[in-house]
């Protein structure tokens, strides 16, 4: 397994210690849990340079990276769901988008093809990692305006996972239409 690889695996392993940090509730428990989570949001910048640096880019890699930010920022929008902070309607369009992209990805590497993330997908992942670390950091400082700040942030979060959505089936569209 090439290093790139490992520190993946790394941010992986540390999404069940940012749920029991978010959901254990103890003094600064949300500032606790943006320490972890803003962590392995960066291990995701980190994993991508090690490997195009080191030519270290393999087909796992390029499956697994994305899937384990999808796991991280699913984990956190099901917390401010659950605690009211977020509105369910846009947690519902973020998993959505991730679960039929992802669906699509299972399905294109069965026939051989890699359909890897483009500018909009890390735009998106770079945006929902930011406002996800500010959100915490309101739960935690402002906690009388969180369930508005983080809403509002919601709301952001899920029109850029919708307009990425969209550019990624559109650039995909041929591929779409083979495999149907």
């Amino acid at each position: 397994m090439t290093t790139a690889n490992k520190i993946t695996m790394v941010r992986v392993a540390m999404i069940p210690v940012f749920l029991v940090l978010c959901l254990w509730p103890f003094s600064h428990h949300y500032l606790a849990s943006v320490i972890v989570f803003a962590i392995a949001s960066i291990t995701d910048f980190i994993d991508g340079y090690i490997a195009r640096k080191y030519n270290q880019v393999t087909t796992f890699g390029k499956f697994v990276d994305p899937l384990a930010d999808k796991l991280l920022v699913i984990s956190a929008l099901l917390v401010f769901t659950q605690v009211g902070f977020m509105h369910s309607v846009c947690t519902f369009i973020i998993i959505g988008r991730e679960l039929i992209i992802t669906s699509l990805r299972i399905l294109a590497m069965g026939e051989g093809v890699v359909m890897a993330a483009g500018f909009s997908g890390k735009v998106k992942t770079f945006s929902q990692m930011v406002l996800i670390i500010l959100s915490f950091l309101v739960a935690d400082f402002f906690p009388a305006n969180a369930n508005l700040v983080v809403n509002a942030f919601s709301y952001i979060m899920a029109a850029i996972t919708l307009w990425s959505g969209i550019d990624y089936l559109w650039r995909h569209r041929a591929l779409i239409m083979k495999t149907k």
